[in-house]
């Protein structure tokens, strides 16, 4: 399995949704999904109208078989509501070229998460990078490693401060910043 990490910066985030909703729709409400739902690719690609409520979105996760709500971002809601406007409710949100409504697979969305990995000259990013972002940044804003270990249903807080890198980011800025002092 290949190491990523989340997007830690805010200013590459907001450039690369803006090179997104010029390039694909389709691949920019995924990213918005992902980075504002904390979801996993795999409940992200099996998304379908009927999850989209007015306030929240409603699934089956695919791993661990447990009902799920999740509140939309006031981020996510307005695009995300535009973008199933008029679409029936056994769509697929993010649609496969092949097939009839099928939705893409996740060697797809890989692809689409690499590619920006390229044209944004990133390291270490993959499909959980959008998962990671999501909690790194709910983190850093909240500070709240409880609610977030709920989030993703982890058994234990450092589960998830290794996942979302804060450990990794506390290790690198100790070995930065040590010195030896001598008396």
């Amino acid at each position: 399995m290949n190491f990523v990490e989340p997007i830690r910066d805010p200013n590459m985030i907001e450039a690369i949704l803006k090179h997104l909703k010029e390039q694909n729709e389709r691949d920019y409400i995924m990213f918005l999904v992902g980075i504002y739902s904390g979801l996993r690719i795999s409940d992200i690609l099996q998304l379908q109208v009927k999850h989209i409520h007015d306030k929240d979105i409603r699934i089956r996760e695919k791993k661990t078989g447990k009902q799920r709500k999740i509140a939309l971002n006031r981020r996510l809601r307005g695009p995300l509501k535009e973008y199933i406007e008029g679409k029936d409710e056994w769509d697929y949100l993010f649609k496969s070229r092949e097939g009839f409504n099928k939705p893409i697979q996740r060697n797809r969305a890989y692809r689409i998460i690499k590619d920006l990995e390229n044209y944004f000259r990133m390291d270490a990013v993959g499909t959980h990078t959008l998962r990671k972002t999501f909690g790194y940044h709910y983190y850093q804003a909240t500070k709240d490693v409880a609610t977030l270990q709920k989030i993703f249903n982890h058994s234990h807080p450092n589960v998830t401060l290794h996942y979302i890198g804060i450990i990794q980011d506390d290790i690198d800025t100790a070995m930065r910043d040590f010195t030896f002092t001598y008396d």
